[in-house]
Parts: structure tokens; sequence; C-alpha cells
């Protein structure tokens, strides 16, 4: 990417917050975003534009509303390009309907993220304190976390500021707010009531580094070929995965053994049980028979199960159902025990014995197999293919753990969503006119998080007059303990008062909140206006790679709390990647902050900020070389307008999105072009006239008419690309290109024009005054609705330009609050006789 840095031009014009720009001052030579992008926000922002109540100011007012929410960003970080594509097309889509009159709410929030959240948090505590969460109360350490939101929440707020973002900062949501807290206690009562929720001990996938159960949908499946070493949080070393064990368990009272093969030996202290397939033929004469383990001498009954394949390894296989799903499966067709042999923190039970009690889980897998070699009962390893189940939080290898825990049962509730009228899916990346409901196929989800920082589980243990510790777990829920304690009176018939009431101590997973955020935004479960009447949301926008963290949620939560669905239509957009192809990455260190393209930033800076995240120092080194190799002289400046419309630019259907930043740098020259233009307009501008006179009169405005008409269809059909092409087209070839080169020899004498100093004429000859007077009345006609069509994508540049024509016509100054983006969308029914 090959760049100079351009002039910095300031606004130097005292502006006091909120009130409006002065445009009277004189024209800068050249496009600067510094000079363009100040103040306006403020000003939108105190007259309350971006309010669904600017509405009833506006002229053009039609009887139609539009609501929507932001994905709400996790309170972990800043935002990166990935969210400012999410703000650009937002955005363009809300400033439309605006300016068609429509009655518009687009609400800001933030997500509370409790797993990535507290683990940001916690590796802050140690840095800078030495301390774990473990070493503050419960209460101190909610006070850390509340900090960091509000350090954490004001910097992404100042970013979707920054972005040009119109949201109603007046009903921002936190979903830690106290009213949304509220609204998620209503919606576990609910569910709970309605049998939807149920506590059971379960196979949990489960984090050993979070010390925490985490749901189906945040496991990656990492895909091995063979033998690989690999990072384990809380391992020094590299741990080895993709290898095969084969071991043999002696059967008892009989000469003979059965060879066992896995790929987690550790494991084999939880072993209950053998299965093998029923019809396998070497197996046939042991059916029945059992074995004894080599290290607790408990006796493993050999039992047949046609899930058993005989084609994978010995075809004689282990059952540990306390560590994995099958198996899990397998121990409740044939009842069987389930023995925990892997705590919650990744380190052996006292059920192993002494000798591995308290060591970590991958080092008693190298402690399990030399034990096995001692006893002459190791048959081998080899490489092997396969599947590892990693944390997409915190990068651990999954455990199955049987816990007692909250679920979801999910089948049920999509079905009910499914019965609802269907839902369009107008995406830009594969799914296109799929209901989402239709690829949920989702097992029952486990919704309780042994975190602190979350919405504590609404959910009372139960203790009774009399009642001793090995009674059964009794549980009641409620909005609040003291209804908890009256539910619990009258379920058992005993007196309030000698009851005693222990709040579960986990949280819920933070997609259960977030999946109520298009409902409980609005006020639910009171029912507000704002329910009435922006709900359900007219559509949903959001990232391809959340259909199922969040809109199958949303949809399901949705339709079973409100008996609607919560958005009428979906559209979904590709991921940002770097221009390598790689996701963006707070781990690779390849996330880009979009205030970086917007304002510039040098090398230096940029590798700094590498060093102030949590990367492994390895992966900072490699950050920061592909930094050098990328950005050898930094970013340049390319402004927020120049940033929206090469994001809204890009064709994103049925791939993503591979951002150079050289695009970027392209539309900011596309701004200065628009720049020029405008003081070119404004060098000839006099009086101006009505109709048009010659061929390339009509043409121009023939063009301007078929720009208007994409636009309409390109918007409708939500395809962005094609508007911004559009635009960009008419802009750069049919407007400057060709027109404005025609009308330069009209329009050479003009005093005006030649004043500029930078009018080159195609011909000599001089233009009639009524020809004057025509392409003046053009150009001015040209120019206005070319910025009101682009003022959805470049809001700064559009308004500063428009304001100065605006001015020109001697009906701004003073306090009008005239503001492009109230003015009518171009429609081409108004232009249809061009």
């Amino acid at each position: 990417m090959k760049w100079s840095e351009k002039e910095r031009i300031a606004y130097s014009v005292s502006t006091p917050p909120g009130e409006k720009k002065d445009t009277t001052v004189p024209f800068p030579s050249s496009y600067s975003p510094e000079y363009v992008e100040t103040s306006w926000y403020q000003w939108w922002e105190k007259e309350g534009f971006f309010t669904p109540e600017i509405n009833d100011r506006l002229p053009h007012a039609v009887n139609h509303s539009f609501s929507m929410c932001i994905p709400p960003p996790n309170v972990t970080g800043t935002l990166h390009l990935g969210h400012a594509l999410t703000v650009a097309i937002e955005d363009a889509l809300v400033r439309w309907r605006r300016m068609q009159g429509y009655k518009v709410l687009w609400v800001p929030g933030c997500d509370h993220a409790g797993i990535a959240t507290q683990t940001v948090v916690e590796r802050r505590l140690f840095r800078e304190r030495g301390k774990r969460r473990q070493d503050l109360s419960r209460e101190d350490f909610l006070k850390e976390v509340w900090t960091w939101k509000k350090e954490k929440g004001e910097e992404i707020y100042h970013q979707l500021r920054e972005l040009g973002a119109s949201l109603d900062w007046s009903r921002a949501c936190f979903t830690m707010d106290p009213g949304f807290s509220s609204a998620v206690t209503e919606a576990f009562v609910r569910l709970c009531d309605s049998g939807l929720i149920y506590r059971s001990e379960g196979l949990v996938n489960w984090s050993c580094a979070l010390e925490s159960a985490i749901s189906d949908i945040e496991v990656d499946s990492m895909q091995l070929s063979g033998r690989t070493l690999l990072p384990v949080p809380g391992y020094q070393n590299r741990v080895e995965f993709g290898t095969m064990v084969t071991f043999s368990y002696p059967i008892d009272g009989q000469d003979g053994e059965v060879a066992v093969s896995t790929t987690r030996p550790e494991t084999m202290l939880g072993d209950v049980a053998i299965a093998v397939h029923p019809e396998d033929p070497r197996y046939q004469a042991i059916h029945g028979k059992q074995c004894r383990h080599p290290f607790s001498d408990r006796l493993l009954p050999i039992i047949t199960d046609t899930v058993v394949d005989m084609e994978l390894g010995t075809g004689a296989v282990k059952v540990t159902p306390a560590h994995d799903h099958t198996d899990f499966l397998l121990s409740q067709r044939h009842s069987l025990p389930r023995l925990t042999v892997i705590g919650g923190d990744g380190t052996m039970t006292p059920l192993c014995g002494q000798w591995l009690e308290g060591v970590k889980r991958f080092d008693a897998r190298e402690q399990v197999m030399d034990a096995l070699t001692e006893k002459m009962l190791f048959r081998g390893k080899r490489d092997h293919a396969m599947s590892l189940p990693v944390c997409s939080r915190s990068g651990d290898v999954i455990e199955p753990m049987v816990k007692k825990q909250w679920f979801v049962r999910c089948g049920e509730m999509a079905q009910r969503a499914i019965q609802v009228t269907g839902l369009p899916c107008y995406d830009l990346c594969g799914f296109n006119n799929v209901t989402p409901v239709c690829v949920f196929h989702l097992s029952d989800w486990c919704i309780s998080r042994q975190l602190w920082w979350g919405h504590q589980i609404p959910a009372y243990r139960v203790t009774l007059p009399d009642s001793t510790d090995t009674q059964e777990e009794v549980w009641v829920w409620g909005r609040s303990e003291e209804e908890a304690r009256e539910r619990a009176a009258g379920k058992y018939g005993v007196a309030a008062d000698t009851i005693t009431l222990t709040q579960d101590p986990d949280v819920l997973d933070t997609w259960f909140s977030s999946g109520l955020f298009p409902f409980a935004m609005l006020g639910w479960p009171q029912q507000t206006s704002d329910l009435r009447q922006f709900y359900p949301n007219t559509i949903l926008e959001t990232g391809s790679d959340l259909i199922f963290f969040w809109v199958a949620r949303m949809v399901m939560l949705g339709t079973e709390l409100t008996g609607q669905l919560p958005f009428k239509q979906v559209l979904l957009h590709s991921l940002v990647r770097d221009k390598h192809g790689r996701k963006m990455s707070k781990s690779l260190g390849n996330v880009i902050d979009p205030l970086d393209v917007i304002s510039g930033i040098s090398l230096e800076r940029l590798q700094e900020k590498v060093k102030e995240g949590n990367l492994d120092p390895r992966e900072s080194m490699v950050a920061m070389e592909a930094q050098r190799k990328d950005f050898p002289k930094g970013i340049p400046e390319c402004g927020t307008d120049a940033l929206r419309f090469a994001l809204c630019s890009y064709k994103a259907q049925g791939e993503d999105i591979s951002l150079s930043v050289s695009q970027v740098l392209s539309c900011r020259h596309f701004c200065n072009k628009m720049w020029q233009t405008v003081r070119f307009t404004l060098g000839v501008l006099e009086d101006r006239g009505t109709s048009p006179l010659n061929s390339m009169d009509q043409w121009v405005c023939s063009r301007l008419y078929s720009t208007v008409l994409q636009c309409e269809q390109g918007f409708e059909r939500y395809e962005l690309h094609s508007v911004t092409a559009a635009l960009h087209s008419f802009w750069l070839h049919s407007l400057c290109d060709i027109y404005l080169e025609c009308i330069k020899p009209v329009l050479s004498q003009d005093s005006g024009a030649w004043a500029l100093g930078q009018i080159d004429t195609v011909h000599t000859g001089r233009g009639s005054q009524r020809e004057k007077q025509v392409v003046r009345a053009v150009l001015y006609h040209c120019v206005c609705v070319s910025l009101a069509l682009l003022s959805p994508f470049m809001p700064f540049l559009t308004e500063e330009l428009w304001q100065r024509l605006y001015l020109l016509r001697g009906e701004g100054g003073g306090r009008s609050v005239a503001s492009l983006c109230l003015q009518p969308y171009p429609q081409s029914s108004q232009l249809v006789r061009e």
C-alpha cells in the first residue's frame, strides 16, 4: 500500500458541544476528514435527530416504523473492523428509512459477556496485583468487573459515535442494568413454571481453565491428522494429542484379555465396563464375562451394544460414563455407575488413588501409561486422526463431566417457533430465504455457569425443617427470595419462617440474557409504549457466525415469552478477515481498531497496542512481524465516511470479506473527488434555471434518474454494494468525467469559476447567459440529489457539503436545525420526467 501523508486541516472555529457547526467560513482547498467530521455528531445527538420522536417534526413523515437493535458488543475490549461492518450496514439502513419518513428506533447496548469479561478481568487482576479471583470476596471481585465495564463500555460507545452510528442513546441498554436483569429473572421463572427449564445431572462440556460449564456452541472442533503438540492453559510444555493408545484388561477368572483403544488413557481410572458389538465374532465367547481393573481391582462387565464401531481400534471400547458423551448414553441404557475421576480444576480425584490424586489430567496421562507398561498391559501407541473439542473462550481442551445443572428444553421451544409464520432471511452469505429455526437442531441447552459475573440464577435450594444432608435436592424459584419462600411453603405445606433458602451461586449463560434483547430492550415484561410500537423488531442484522449463538436463541425465547417472532426479517453478513484471509481475532493480534483507520496511526503505536494486549510473547512477535509487513508506514488517515463506504461496498454474498486498508484509502480519494466537485459547484453558482436545454443536460439527468432507481432497488433488496457501486459510478464517471468536462467551456468566462484557479477547460468558447443558467441548475440539482443519496453511507461529508449548498439558497444559517439526515430520500417517481 503506497501512500503519502495528506495535509490535516483542523476546524478552527470554536463550536460549543451540541451547537451547529458554522459552515459560512471559507471552503478549504482540499478534503480533510478531521475538518469535516468535527462537531456534526454532537449536534445531531443534542437535537434528538436519532430518536423516533423526531418523526413528529418531519413534513414527509409516513405511517410506518422501523426498529432494530444493535448486536450488543461484549464489554471485553474495543470494537474492531467486524463491528464496524455491522455499524456501517445497520446505520445505512437506519438513515435511509429515517430519510424516507419512517419512525425509526435503533437501540444501542452492551453485553456483559460473562465468561469473556470475567476471564479478562481475572488476567488483569493477576498481572497488576498478583491476585486470583478466589483471593477476593465475590462482592469485591464484582466491583473490579464493574470498574472494567464502565471503562470499556464508555470506550465502545465513543467508538460508535465516532463511526457516526445514529443510535438513540436515550434508550441505551446494558444486559446487567436493573431493568434488564428483572426481565432475565422473569424469563427464567416463566420458563421454569412451564417446565421448559429443569435441573438435572447431565454430562456437560467443562472448561477446567474456567472451572465452568460451557454450551455446545462454544466448543470448537480442532481437526488433527495425527500426533500434534498443542499449548493448553495451565501447562508449561505442550501436550500431545492425535494418538491412539491400546492397553489390555485381564479377563477375571480365566486366561485371556480384552484390548481396548483410547485417545484419553487418563480416563481409564473411571472405566466401569467394556462394550463390544453383539455381532463381532472376536468377542462372542466373552459376552457377560468380567474384566478386573488393574489399579482399583474393580470388576468391569463386558456388555454388548450396537453403538460400538467394530472397525475402530480393537472393536472393544472402554466405558467411562462420567467423561464421555457416548459412554454417558451407554450408562443410561445399561444402568452403569458414573465415576468422576477428573475434578473441575482438571486434577485427578481421590477415586484414582493416592498415586494420582491431585495430579493434573494430562500429566496423569503419562503416569497411567507408565503404570500400564510396568504391569505389562500396555499394547502400543499410534497416530490417530481425531476431532479435539476446544473451548472457544479459553483455548482449553474440553473435559466432559457429569454435573447437576439447569437445562432448557430446546426441542419443544424450537418446534413452537417453527409453527410460527416463516421468518424471511435476506442474508449475504448463503442462507438465503432460510428460516433460522430450521437449522437449529440443538440438544437441551445447559444454561448454568460457574462464574461470579452475570445474572445469578433466581433459584433457591430448600432446606425443610428436620431435613438431613442425605435427602434429595429440593429447589424452588421466584422473582425474589420472598416469592420463592412462599412457593416453597405452599408446595411442602410448612410455615415459611421454618424454611432455609440458599440461592444457587451459579449465573446464567450470557446467551440466555442476550436472547431476550429484542424485547427486553423495549421494557418487557412491562407493556411499555415502546414494546407496543416497535415489537417485533423490523429486522435483525448481524454476522452469519451468530446464527446459532444468538439468532436461534432469540427466535426460541421470543416466540415462547411473547408469542411472536422477535423480528420480521433477518439480514446476515459475512465475517471480516484480514487481507491474508485470517479471521480477525484478539488472540492472533490481527484486529484493527476502526478509529485507527479513521484517524490514522503509526506503526510504532500499532505495535505498542499488541504489547499491551494479553497475547503470548511468541504470538506477539508473529503479530508484530505481520504489522511490519502490512503497514510499514502505519495506517493513513482515511476518515469515517471512507471506511463506512468501503465496508458497504463489499459484495459479501457467500464469502467472507478480506478487508485491505488500501481499499479504504481509495474511498478517501473518492471523498476528495466529491469535495472538489462541490467546491467547483459553489464557485460557479449564481442564479439557477429550471429545465435542461440540450442533450448533454438531459443525458446527465437521465443518468441521475437511473442512479436513484438503482439505489431504491438496492436498498429494498438489502444489496448495499449495488447502491454504493451505482453512486460511485454516477459521481465519478457520469458527473465528473463527462458532464463537468462538457460544461467547463460553457462556464469558462465565469469569474467565479476562474477564481478557483483549478478549472481546466476542454476547449475555449463562451456559453450564452441562458446556457450558463441551465448548466448551473443541472449541476446544482445533480450534486444535491447525489449528496442525499450518499448520506446514509457518508453522513459527515454529505452533511458538510449539503450545508454549504443549503446556505447558498439563503435558507440556512442562524439557529436553523435543517439537516441532510432529515431530508426526504430521493425518489425515482419524482424524477421520472428526466
